[in-house]
């Protein structure tokens, strides 16, 4: 009977250190989308390839989530097309360097800040919608688009910036 209740006690403490950590992970996930590395040119075009390769499938899940939630795949693509964009610009940023190993490239800090501060937004805003959702609060205005298409929309968002930034390095990669 005694390890039933502390059953809750360690979810809690789960939950808690997850907090705890969350701030350690965001970072580190933003130092690691600025760090310096090493263009291995087969790396570059499997990671182009599967990323290719998901956007059908991505498209598919948001035109089959389209039966049930309104704007999922206007949000999908809006999402889509915003990442490409970002990708591009991101890729623009870029420094590239060539030394006797091969070919090195530098991310610039701002969309790995941007990108980073975005899922940290994701993650507050889920957070606050499973909050009101437990308290029984009415929906806001924007709370809507949360709850809807928007997952669909920045998961478009993360998938057309990766599409973006893998294939201009891999164009990069071939005219080194």
């Amino acid at each position: 009977m005694p390890l039933l209740l502390l059953l809750p006690l360690l979810v809690l403490a789960f939950v808690a250190l997850w907090l705890v950590l969350l701030p350690f992970a965001l970072l580190a996930r933003y130092r690691a989308g600025r760090a310096r590395r090493r263009a291995i040119g087969w790396a570059i075009r499997v990671n182009a390839w599967l990323l290719a390769l998901s956007v059908p499938l991505f498209a598919l899940s948001a035109w089959w989530a389209s039966h049930w939630v309104a704007d999922a795949l206007p949000d999908a693509a809006i999402g889509l097309l915003l990442g490409v964009l970002l990708g591009i610009v991101a890729l623009w940023l870029t420094r590239f360097e060539r030394d006797l190993r091969g070919m090195a490239y530098t991310p610039s800090r701002w969309p790995a800040l941007l990108l980073t501060t975005l899922v940290a937004l994701r993650i507050v805003a889920g957070l606050w919608l499973a909050w009101r959702h437990v308290a029984g609060g009415a929906p806001t205005a924007w709370s809507g688009w949360l709850e809807a298409g928007g997952w669909l929309g920045v998961a478009g968002l993360f998938l057309g910036y990766g599409l973006a930034y893998a294939w201009g390095l891999r164009a990069r990669l071939a005219r080194w």
